[in-house]
């Protein structure tokens, strides 16, 4: 869900002009998962660059506030919604944990790292939501270990069906700061990409498995 179609078109144009977001239809990036897709996403870059990551960080924090009440913990996902997790947090003045994919195998075994109370409030952190798979397993280990998970905020969502059905699913809501849809449009009017790429990206969105160049 997009709260403000301003600022959502504001991220996607500060993910384009640092190349965090990189669209090339004619000559597809190659996912882990074997599909071909004209776009690869990679929002740490934003903390490289101080007056992109205040944005990030302080937008985040308004729409998690308007979003969300009573938060108690912000929560990151490893490893791309730890540090910008650990930023929103500090803007809220808040408690900050973060997920692990798994428990450690050693030590004490930990998948969640720092301190929390039973049934506290939390909003989980991402960079990035593609099926909402890593994002919802991390949801799942708060809400095991006794946390009341409030929702989810990401930077950016592909937004696929896939996506909002195990987001439902899950009973999970989640909010972002920008989406492909809006990510495109700014694209398109900043000449990042041409009129007859559009046809191509949006048939990426519907059947990203099936695409082709």
């Amino acid at each position: 869900m997009i709260l403000n179609k301003d600022k959502a078109l504001k991220i996607a144009d500060f993910l384009l002009q640092i190349k965090a977001v990189k669209l090339q239809p004619g000559e597809p990036f190659t996912w882990a998962s074997g599909w071909k897709s004209p776009i690869y996403c990679d929002n740490r870059k934003t903390l490289s660059y101080p007056k992109i990551r205040t944005a990030i960080r302080q937008t985040f924090a308004e729409q998690i506030q308007e979003k969300f009440s009573n938060i108690e913990v912000i929560a990151g996902v490893a490893t791309g919604g730890i540090a910008i997790g650990a930023l929103v947090a500090e803007e809220m003045g808040l408690p900050f944990i973060y997920v692990r994919s798994s428990a450690k195998g050693h030590g004490l075994g930990n998948q969640i790292e720092g301190e929390y109370q039973d049934g506290q409030r939390v909003v989980v952190i991402e960079d990035l939501i593609s099926t909402g798979g890593s994002s919802l397993k991390a949801v799942e280990a708060l809400r095991e270990s006794g946390l009341n998970v409030l929702g989810l905020a990401a930077i950016f969502t592909y937004g696929f069906d896939e996506a909002e059905e195990n987001f439902a699913q899950a009973k999970c809501e989640y909010i972002t700061l920008s989406d492909y849809d809006n990510l495109i449009e700014q694209a398109q009017k900043e000449n990042y990409i041409i009129d007859k790429d559009i046809e191509s990206l949006q048939m990426w969105r519907t059947s990203p498995a099936n695409w082709n160049v």
